[in-house]
């Protein structure tokens, strides 16, 4: 080759250089051959419809298991005290930190699903919680129980602060993660991923009852690690990886393996991506959002508050039908129905609400404002304090015990109304940065939800509790 060969090939490299630092330079250059992308039949969305429901009712499922294993410990607390010779109010931490590990594990662990997908994550955190069942089940004393209970918190947390992402539908993104498998109508999987973790502490209170009225405390733990084992079985069996940037990625590892040319890559291969300061962003990133953003403080504190008054409730209802009526545990259990009622009504209504965002969609070219979801939220507004107010003035011993069962329906339709509007709002009006507006908002709630149940200790009888009801409302 002459020298003005040598010099044009220069001249041409230095011209692509050029090119390729000017902005929007990628729009000229054709694309990289060696670039690896899903094809439409390997593209998650392109999931068939019934292993899309599937994978939603497993994932839900699995979140409803663990959120009940939350107030599963309400009727252990007699059994716990008597053999470990604690004070009652010792025996309320097991459900105090197991709800404050699901308040910091989306915090540390969150940034692991976009790093090496969501299936590792649902799978080792869920592999965890089944292994940190056994100490608490078979625990020697009082400090490896709670200890424990933390830890299971964690782990489930873990397993929380991703299992919403293959909820998702578009175009409204139901959680903090980019990526989904569902084009369901909207919020039909967020409905029912939504409600599975608040009908989950709902059902833990009635299946303790009827555990510890029949059988040892213990018994309850141990009846829980094996849901949590089957459920585990299922996310194994049945739920498919559902983020694209992990799904390239492994594509392009197989074709390298496959043809031995290493030159295929995915995007994520090439970003730095760096662990430790990916964490450090989850931590940090959601405290700096609720002190600066007046909105996502308020309704932070409003779902905050609304949920310890629910954990309040796992300590109340004892004190309002076992103490004023005389129920007996799995009777006592079965109060907490009302509130489950209230919450399954209101998921029923979920076909009103959206074709009311759908018309609101279509006066605003196609996407509604994200403040349109909030009008769910204002009936939820409504409905509690209502519940409340009622539940205030029917605990009494001569008012009939069904009549606080009632007050507690508008309760439970109303926590689902707020929760649904809180957590579609702060996805859709945060996207850039939604992961650590829902972060911010659990650990908020997660820390009410702890500590609200500690100082049911001061409730010395249903009198109280209508003074405290009353004054909440």
């Amino acid at each position: 080759m002459g020298p003005m060969s040598t010099t044009s090939s220069t001249t041409l490299h230095r011209d692509v250089e050029d090119l390729t630092s000017m902005p929007g330079s990628k729009e000229f250059l054709p694309p990289d051959p060696f670039e690896v992308h899903l094809d439409p039949e390997e593209h998650p969305q392109n999931i068939p419809l019934l292993r899309k429901w599937i994978a939603v009712i497993v994932i839900s499922c699995a979140s409803l298991c663990v959120t009940c294993s939350s107030s599963v410990a309400t009727f252990t607390e007699t059994g716990v005290a008597a053999e470990f010779r604690v004070h009652h109010l010792v025996t309320v931490l097991a459900l105090s930190l197991f709800v404050e590990g699901l308040g910091l594990g989306p915090l540390l662990v969150g940034p692991l699903s976009e790093m090496y997908g969501r299936n590792i994550v649902y799978r080792v955190s869920y592999g965890l919680l089944f292994l940190a069942s056994f100490p608490v089940a078979f625990a020697p004393n009082a400090s490896v129980y709670l200890v424990f209970r933390f830890i299971s918190g964690f782990c489930g947390a873990a397993f929380l602060s991703v299992a919403g992402g293959s909820s998702r539908s578009e175009p409204i993104p139901f959680t903090p993660l980019r990526s989904s498998i569902l084009t369901l109508p909207p919020d039909s999987p967020m409905a029912l991923y939504t409600i599975s973790p608040f009908i989950g502490p709902v059902l833990g209170p009635l299946l303790s009852g009827f555990i510890n009225q029949n059988l040892y405390w213990r018994w309850t733990y141990r009846i829980q690690s094996i849901w949590i084992f089957v459920q585990y079985i299922a996310l194994l069996a049945l739920v498919p990886e559902t983020y694209e940037p992990v799904l390239v990625k492994r594509k392009a590892r197989r074709l390298r393996i496959s043809t031995g040319d290493l030159a295929y890559w995915a995007p994520l291969d090439k970003e730095d991506r760096h662990l430790l300061r990916a964490i450090a962003i989850s931590c940090y990133r959601p405290f700096q959002l609720v002190m600066f953003d007046r909105m996502a403080l308020l309704l932070d504190l409003w779902t905050a508050l609304i949920l310890g008054i629910l954990y309040l409730a796992f300590q109340a209802f004892p004190i309002i039908f076992s103490d004023g009526h005389g129920f007996n545990m799995q009777t006592t259990g079965m109060t907490f129905l009302g509130i489950g009622l209230g919450m399954v009504l209101a998921i029923s209504s979920q076909p009103f609400w959206n074709r009311l965002f759908e018309r609101e969609g279509a006066k605003h070219g196609g996407q509604a404002p994200p403040e349109t979801r909030l009008i769910m939220g204002q009936l939820g507004g409504v409905l509690v304090p209502i519940g409340l107010f009622s539940l205030a003035f029917t605990t009494y011993p001569h008012v009939h015990w069904i009549a606080p069962i009632i007050a507690s329906v508008p309760f439970g339709a109303g926590i689902y109304f707020v929760f649904t509007s809180t957590f579609t709002y702060l996805v859709t009006a945060y996207r850039p940065i939604a992961a650590s507006a829902m972060a911010a908002n659990s650990a908020l709630r997660s820390n009410f939800a702890a500590v609200f149940p500690l100082f049911a200790g001061t409730i010395d009888g249903p009198t109280t509790v209508s003074r405290i009801s009353a004054i909440r409302n």
